[in-house]
């Protein structure tokens, strides 16, 4: 799925579209890109905290795809997050090592 959103982005990138969304952040920039994925990164949370499935859906499908449009912007490929997921399956966390938060 984030491959194909990935190729999708980096197509409009390459080929602009007039009246693009996508274009429209390419030409506003990173700055742009990164304030919408964090805002899509906050809508997803409120989903979550509202466990309203459809709105989590929603607020999900957004956030990838800012985060698409985000990784053609910097030169990152889904092939480089591949490879650091790779590098990570199977190999014990350190949450253990951290303070247990039970307070909220």
């Amino acid at each position: 799925m984030l491959h194909t959103l990935y190729q999708e982005a980096l197509n409009r990138k390459q080929h602009p579209k007039e009246g693009s969304y996508t274009n429209y952040l390419f030409d506003k920039g990173l700055d742009k890109i990164l304030k919408k994925v964090g805002e899509e990164a906050t809508e997803v949370i409120i989903g979550a905290k509202n466990a309203d499935k459809i709105e989590i859906a929603n607020e999900t499908a957004d956030i990838l795809y800012h985060l698409a449009v985000m990784l053609v912007e910097t030169g990152v490929t889904p092939e480089d997050v591949e490879s650091v997921l790779t590098a990570r399956q199977g190999k014990q966390s350190n949450v253990h090592d951290r303070k247990e938060i039970t307070e909220y």
